[in-house]
């Protein structure tokens, strides 16, 4: 048995299958990876269910953008919950914020409630506030089980100080789990320096289209930086190997 968790942020059922494949104990479905992870499809959240043993939370955003968020967009955030509810998920990956940075714990508490029994993931919407101290007593208050975290940097490696007194300080109040630039070099370090006992990682790579006829100049998200004709999937050889190396 792993003495540590790794969670998988799967934006699709083929990387939801890798990620099983590779030894993975829960996965993150997500969908719109490159605008941080939105809400996926009711199709999708079904399908993973029906053919998807290890734990499944399910990302409930409904836009990229900020984390502030209007009552209709909360009240399709209930809806979703629901949803992910009847349709077995073992738990929700969510986060709210006042205008002011801090958590909006009212309405995150809410959520937290609509959702029993599953579980509940705080995300990184805790690094965008301006207290992560405040912000973590906060969070504990709402009732979530996990709060997942890049230190209030862009990747793990940058905010490892952080986590590790985000660790000491929440004790068995709440799950800090890492996320985001975590990879087979640093897992092993990273594990060390935190004290944490659950990671979240996308153990990715990149995958060619299909599509032999390859229209050049256009861009469906307008962006040159995000490819036409590649996708991004997790490779079940790496997350065996963190699973490895984690619990080595």
């Amino acid at each position: 048995m792993n003495t540590y968790t790794i969670e998988i942020c799967a934006a699709g059922i083929q990387s939801a299958f890798a990620a099983r494949d590779g030894g993975a104990a829960r996965i993150e479905l997500c969908d719109n990876l490159y605008e941080g992870g939105t809400t996926p499809s009711y199709a999708a959240i079904k399908t993973t269910r029906e053919n998807l043993k290890i734990g499944l939370n399910v990302m409930i955003r409904p836009r990229g953008s900020d984390f502030c968020y209007s009552e209709s967009e909360f009240a399709i955030m209930k809806e979703d919950i629901r949803i992910c509810k009847e349709l077995g998920a073992d738990g929700v990956v969510l986060g709210i914020l006042y205008p002011d940075g801090k958590v909006d714990t009212g309405r995150t508490a809410q959520l937290v409630q609509l959702a029993k029994p599953m579980s509940v993931t705080f995300h990184r919407a805790f690094d965008m506030t301006p207290d992560p101290f405040e912000a973590l007593e906060d969070i504990i208050k709402t009732g979530a089980d996990h709060l997942l975290t890049a230190g209030q940097k862009n990747t793990v490696p940058e905010g490892v100080e952080l986590i590790a007194e985000l660790v000491k300080r929440a004790g068995n109040r709440i799950i800090i789990m890492p996320g985001s630039g975590i990879n087979e070099k640093n897992i092993a370090e990273i594990r060390d320096k935190t004290g944490a006992r659950e990671f979240h990682l996308t153990a990715r790579k990149p995958v060619q289209s299909r599509m032999t006829y390859r229209k050049e100049g256009i861009y469906m998200g307008g962006l040159r930086e995000i490819p036409e004709f590649e996708m991004q999937v997790t490779d079940a050889a790496r997350v065996k190997e963190m699973v490895k190396l984690v619990n080595g």
